[in-house]
């Protein structure tokens, strides 16, 4: 039996998405918080800019959860929360709630998901570009 082995997402990898996607903002005039977790939904890299409004880092780290869990980036779930949507009754006993606003994307490698981020403080259009961006510059 051969077994394929993905490399993690390193500390390393985490800090270049932040730089990435805060890159992004910058370009944007936009200030956000950036939250970068492992596959085990542990906090790899995290930051946030005192400009931006405070609970974008509670948002930033939600949207990279629900991202983790789901395995789809947040933008792609905004539909199935509405009232008859896949997880309209979803129980929110997770760990975290689930927050399903664009922002947030998983982070693949080699076809497996590796990790997530999740970005907060612009509009959440803007937010998932700039995690996307952060995503795509991984690669």
């Amino acid at each position: 039996m051969t077994t394929t082995t993905v490399a993690p997402l390193t500390t390393a990898d985490a800090d270049a998405l932040v730089t990435a996607a805060v890159e992004a903002a910058e370009k944007a005039g936009v200030t956000v918080s950036v939250t970068v977790l492992d596959a085990g939904g542990h906090l790899l890299a995290f930051r946030r800019d005192d400009r931006a409004v405070l609970i974008s880092g509670e948002t930033s780290t939600r949207k990279a959860y629900t991202a983790l869990q789901l395995n789809s980036p947040t933008a792609d779930l905004v539909d199935v929360v509405q009232p008859g949507g896949l997880f309209h009754t979803l129980p929110t006993a997770l760990d975290r709630p689930l927050l399903f606003i664009a922002g947030g994307v998983p982070v693949r490698r080699d076809g497996r998901l590796i990790g997530a981020v999740g970005v907060g403080g612009g509009a959440p259009e803007q937010d998932h570009g700039f995690a996307t961006a952060a995503v795509e510059s991984l690669a």
